[in-house]
């Protein structure tokens, strides 16, 4: 791929993954920010809402290869600013029907945030979903779960317990992991760049039915998303798969994601994964490894990412827990692999139930690089210059409920 039509992604890209993050948990039926409040319950329904406020401060002292530092307010530091509504009823033979609804919006401006998805699509136009990351159906029992609508793919929510710093809305791999997957929406569908609408940055997927279960301390999903496309079941179409297994110290996981180009139905993004966390004590190690391929819709490699993190979570207190990260990101792609090497140390100290006050720095060094390699590398939302070293210093307030 060109440096001309990267520079042209690149204005579309700093807008929808600028705030992502999967930090809810899959808890039986459907995801959670904290307890959640119930609105109101009638004819053995029980509708309630949950969500995220979270906002701080955010300085970077260099953004540019001019030397210009920034800073400014930003949304989102430690999770993502949701709110959600969800809802269960109990059927026949000891199984329950659920909703979810899930919106992201941008508590510095108030506005919906922008997604991956691609905004030529009839359905999603302007990028700005009323509810970006759920809104489907499904029915669970004894035999497991099943969801329908669009959803969390199964395969980043595998990671969340050995991910060193849990796919933080800042300063983790979550931004290794969605731009490496995001290229695919932003292609014009006529162009051979490679093109598959029913991802949202790996995250999200639309379109889609996944199958869940807990069997023996293995949590697992399997997920279909169908291409939709005349004439070819297989064209457009997203396989997702993830599994985490704990047996109390330890935590393995595993994914792997696939989407095919909606008109050759070539592999355009292939990712996987795997990780591991033992905990002892006050302190829980982890590291995870993921390689993501990037093809266009003839097949020919535009991106091969290597993104390794370990990390060491520190309980200290009661009311303290720090994080110290270390993550080394490689695109192998161009003729001269090229990597982003970053460092993180972070605090964050419970005030009260679900309110959080956090402090975390970065310190980031890029080679030079193309546009692609230098967003698929970068774990913060605005990378650092190609060829320089940035620090950044965030703090802020999250608010959950």
């Amino acid at each position: 791929m060109n440096l001309k039509k990267s520079s042209r992604k690149k204005k579309a890209l700093i807008s929808p993954v600028k705030t992502l993050t999967a930090m809810m948990m899959l808890s039986g039926a459907a995801t959670h920010a904290s307890a959640d409040i119930l609105i109101g319950e009638a004819a053995n329904t029980k509708l309630s809402m949950y969500g995220i406020l979270d906002a701080g401060i955010l300085y970077q002292d260099k953004v540019s290869t001019d030397g210009d530092e920034k800073l400014g307010l930003e949304t989102s530091g430690l999770r993502q600013t949701v709110l959600g509504f969800k809802g269960s009823r109990s059927l026949d033979n000891g199984m329950d029907a659920f909703f979810n609804l899930e919106a992201h919006f941008d508590l510095d401006t108030g506005m919906f945030h922008g997604t991956g998805d691609a905004s030529t699509d009839g359905d999603d136009s302007s990028g700005r979903l009323l509810f970006r990351r759920q809104a489907n159906l499904g029915v669970t029992g004894d035999w497991g779960t099943v969801i329908i609508g669009r959803q969390y793919g199964p395969a980043l929510l595998a990671h969340l317990g050995t991910e060193p710093r849990i796919f933080k809305e800042q300063f983790s791999n979550l931004y290794a992991w969605a731009y490496s997957q995001y290229f695919s929406t932003v292609n014009d569908p006529a162009s051979t760049d490679g093109r598959n609408a029913n991802n949202d940055v790996g995250i999200f997927f639309k379109n889609a039915v996944q199958y869940r279960n807990n069997i023996n301390g293995l949590d697992f999903g399997v997920l279909y998303s169908f291409g939709g496309q005349e004439g070819s079941q297989k064209e457009g179409d997203v396989v997702a798969i993830g599994a985490a297994y704990n047996t109390g110290p330890v935590t393995l996981s595993g994914s792997y994601q696939n989407m095919r180009d909606q008109q050759t139905a070539e592999d355009v993004v292939t990712s996987w994964a795997l990780g591991a966390a033992y905990a002892v004590g006050d302190l829980n190690f982890k590291t995870n490894f993921m390689n993501t391929e990037n093809n266009d819709a003839n097949g020919n490699q535009i991106l091969d990412l290597d993104a390794l993190g370990v990390g060491m979570d520190w309980q200290w207190n009661e009311k303290n827990s720090a994080t110290i990260a270390y993550y080394i990101n490689k695109d192998k792609a161009p003729a001269k692999s090229v990597e982003t090497k970053s460092l993180v140390l972070s605090n964050e100290y419970t005030i009260g139930e679900s309110t959080i006050v956090y402090a975390q720095l970065a310190h980031v060094d890029a080679d030079e690089m193309g546009t692609i390699s230098r967003y698929a590398t970068s774990i913060v939302a605005s990378p650092a210059p190609a060829g320089e070293t940035t620090t950044l210093i965030n703090v802020g307030f999250n608010f959950a409920f």
